[in-house]
């Protein structure tokens, strides 16, 4: 039977769509979780999961065990999400989970509550059959993905680093489709860094520019400069690398003075062909040949990932399957976007596929999602885990 049909009975909902609606109704505005992690943990150790509640300066963060095995496998995402804005513009409340012509309305509804409760559906359905574990498998769960991320993710790996936990491949349930669920998958994401500049100059009468510094001038030799860095023009599968002022300021204008403090912030999208320390160390080399009077504070950086392992039974391989199978269609794979959690535990020798509903109203007003492309979402991960488990 397909979703559609499953649409049109009066039967009572597919699991997945009352996990959702579970999870949406807490208002877990970040970092404040609302209890979902402790909803969520009840529901794992009724499966039979080792659940582990790491509590971060605010931030609920939950790891969860299951099976022994050669391979593990990691399950992430988040449960905080971002404000709802004005609630009176919304159609339905935003912490409402309403459901209206088999369309899923609230704040969480495609970022990304809907993927956490797809995977919980899809264990559900799984660990119904009594099949045996041939892998470790961990969940590993946040409420700090929308915010500074200092406090979530980050603490997570250093858990499974403390306990000698190393994730072979992670399936992250971030929205990434386009249309419908199973078009388009992200293998990967830029790295992103943003830095505030302040240049000191020497103030004085505009009449007299041989007795100042310019400090507006050193500021624009500077933005020259760095718009002339050998970045990478991208390729078929990665965006290339880019650097964007966003924002200039010289302080409190006066006609006849020059500026002796100049302040530049600006941003960097790099591709997997850069770390953070290259970004760095080619941006300060090019402002140091500027000018020696500049200091630049640098601010949550994110290093970039790329997963491009498409081998018979790698995670890409087996995804691409369980699409095709439940969808008619094959993956588009991207990189592009902004950052994700999915940075965190990516690595030389650890895969990482994120795979979720459309995002085409993620943080909007309204957000929503069709139910039939969360049941869709739950049929793939069914059949990832189905084959994930028999993998010796």
């Amino acid at each position: 039977m397909n979703n559609l049909s499953l649409l049109t009975q009066n039967a009572v909902q597919p699991l997945c769509v009352e996990f959702s609606q579970s999870l949406m109704k807490r208002r877990s505005i970040t970092p404040d979780d609302a209890g979902c992690q402790l909803w969520l943990a009840e529901k794992l150790r009724a499966m039979g999961f080792d659940c582990h509640h790491l509590n971060v300066n605010g931030v609920a963060n939950l790891i969860a065990v299951i099976g022994n095995g050669p391979i593990t496998t990691g399950f992430a995402g988040h449960t905080d999400v971002v404000p709802a804005g004005n609630e009176d513009a919304w159609r339905y409340a935003p912490f409402a989970a309403h459901i209206e012509a088999g369309t899923l309305y609230g704040r969480g509804a495609a970022d990304m509550k809907t993927g956490i409760a797809a995977m919980l559906g899809a264990w559900h359905r799984l660990l119904q059959t009594n099949s045996p574990l041939t892998q470790r498998f961990v969940w590993l769960i946040t409420s700090d993905e929308e915010g500074e991320a200092e406090f979530g993710s980050k603490e997570i790996k250093a858990w499974l680093d403390k306990h000698n936990i190393h994730l072979d491949q992670v399936i992250v349930g971030e929205p990434t489709a386009h249309s419908r669920t199973g078009d388009t998958i992200k293998v990967g994401r830029r790295g992103a860094v943003s830095a505030r500049m302040t240049i000191k100059g020497k103030a004085g009468h505009v009449a007299y520019p041989q007795q100042t510094r310019n400090a507006i001038h050193l500021a624009s030799a500077i933005v020259h400069s760095l718009q002339q860095l050998p970045w990478d023009a991208g390729s078929r599968d990665f965006p290339g690398s880019q650097l964007q002022v966003t924002h200039i300021d010289s302080g409190r204008f006066t006609d006849n003075i020059v500026p002796e403090r100049c302040e530049i912030c600006f941003n960097v999208r790099f591709s997997h062909q850069f770390s953070f320390n290259s970004v760095r160390s080619m941006i300060e080399q090019a402002v140091t040949a500027c000018t020696a009077e500049a200091e630049i504070a640098w601010e949550r950086h994110c290093e970039p990932y790329f997963t491009n392992n498409t081998a018979s039974g790698s995670l890409i391989d087996v995804i691409e399957h369980a699409i095709k199978t439940n969808t008619g269609i094959y993956p588009l794979m991207s990189t592009a976007g902004g950052t994700s959690d999915g940075r965190f535990f990516a690595g030389p020798n650890t895969d990482v596929v994120e795979i979720g509903v459309p995002n085409s109203s993620i943080h909007q007003i309204d957000e929503h999602v069709h139910i039939s492309d969360l049941v869709t979402l739950e049929d793939i991960f069914t059949q990832v885990i189905t084959t994930l488990m028999t993998t010796k």
